[in-house]
């Protein structure tokens, strides 16, 4: 069905913006998707705070054409954009969602730090831990050294004692 010139500006400009102000992109294929599960697919999104938009694949390129350094991956199949202004939100949660909908949903490539990522990479980086646990191994790291001098004093203090 052909979309009227202004629909098309009304789009262009949407990308535009989720082009300028989102920190990391992705680009999903999405197919055999019915109604419902895609209303509560965008339900989970954007409670995290990902937003997602589906476009035809000509407008998508051309609003993001050169707009990022490398290369564009190839948009193959019906495509969506999942955008966030969190840097691993978008693949985390696409990568999530492709687990409870197989088959229907997949990680095509997307834009991370103003670079173009094919699907391997994007998927890498939606194995990234989520910030909370970061910070909890983080945390551990630090504590590990602390715990095995507590350790060790204790050991010399017992031995002391006996």
């Amino acid at each position: 069905m052909a979309i009227t010139k202004e629909k098309k500006q009304a789009i262009l400009a949407k990308l535009d913006d989720i082009k300028q102000n989102s920190e990391s992109i992705v680009f999903v294929n999405f197919q055999n998707l019915g109604g419902n599960d895609t209303v509560a697919m965008r339900s989970k999104l954007t409670g995290e705070g990902v937003g997602y938009f589906v476009a035809k694949k000509t407008l998508i390129k051309r609003a993001f054409d050169g707009a990022f350094e490398g290369e564009m991956p190839a948009l193959d199949g019906e495509i969506a954009v999942a955008y966030s202004t969190d840097a691993i939100a978008p693949a985390q949660n696409i990568k999530a969602a492709a687990g409870q909908y197989t088959d229907s949903i997949a990680i095509v490539g997307g834009v991370f730090q103003g670079v173009y990522k094919n699907k391997e990479e994007m998927t890498e980086i939606a194995s990234i831990p989520p910030l909370p646990v970061l910070r909890g191994m983080f945390v551990n790291v630090i504590n590990s050294p602390i715990q095995g001098l507590v350790l060790g004093l204790n050991a010399i203090a017992e031995k002391k004692s006996a």
